[in-house]
């Protein structure tokens, strides 16, 4: 629906995938983690706009196999330039035995994206389903992670004790 020379239908889902990612980065905002709104409602809108530009170029070649090219080159452009992105978030420290860090940071980065593609392409069962589970396991699985590391420590602790003074020679 064209409405005074406005996509409304493109407009409509640009919009979604902005407060999209701006929903998901709500949660690294609020827990200070790098990727917030300002990181990942571009992520998502972009995505969206340049996978929605990959459908337009293919509906004017009116070629199946063409459209599919264009389409398929697009989307991995995207993932692969978004996975760059997350790259670029991970950290690994010498402090910390090179231990990789942000990597939820990057995933969520990652993730966005592909709600973003999944915006331009309006699958919004399948956005809504992709939203609900990225926040949920943002929120949720944090403090469920913690849970479990505790636990392995004490685990380890424990064999550490059973073993003895001897047990690492």
């Amino acid at each position: 629906m064209v409405l005074d020379g406005v996509d409304l239908d493109n407009l409509l889902r640009l919009l979604a995938a902005t407060l999209i990612g701006m929903a998901v980065g709500t949660d690294r905002d609020l827990k200070g983690k790098p990727g917030g709104m300002r990181t990942l409602g571009p992520v998502c809108m972009g995505a969206t706009l340049v996978s929605l530009t990959a459908l337009q170029v293919g509906e004017l070649n009116q070629h199946p196999d063409a459209t599919s090219r264009v389409v398929q080159g697009v989307l991995q452009g995207v993932l692969t330039g978004v996975g760059f992105i997350g790259a670029g978030v991970v950290l690994r420290s010498e402090a910390d035995g090179h231990e990789a860090h942000r990597l939820t940071t990057a995933a969520t980065v990652w993730a966005t994206a592909v709600l973003g593609i999944a915006c331009a392409l309006a699958s919004w069962n399948l956005i809504l389903l992709g939203l609900v589970f990225t926040v949920v396991l943002l929120v949720v699985a944090n403090p469920l992670e913690r849970i479990v590391e505790r636990l392995a420590a004490r685990r380890a602790a424990s064999r550490n004790e059973e073993a003895g003074p001897d047990a690492d020679r």
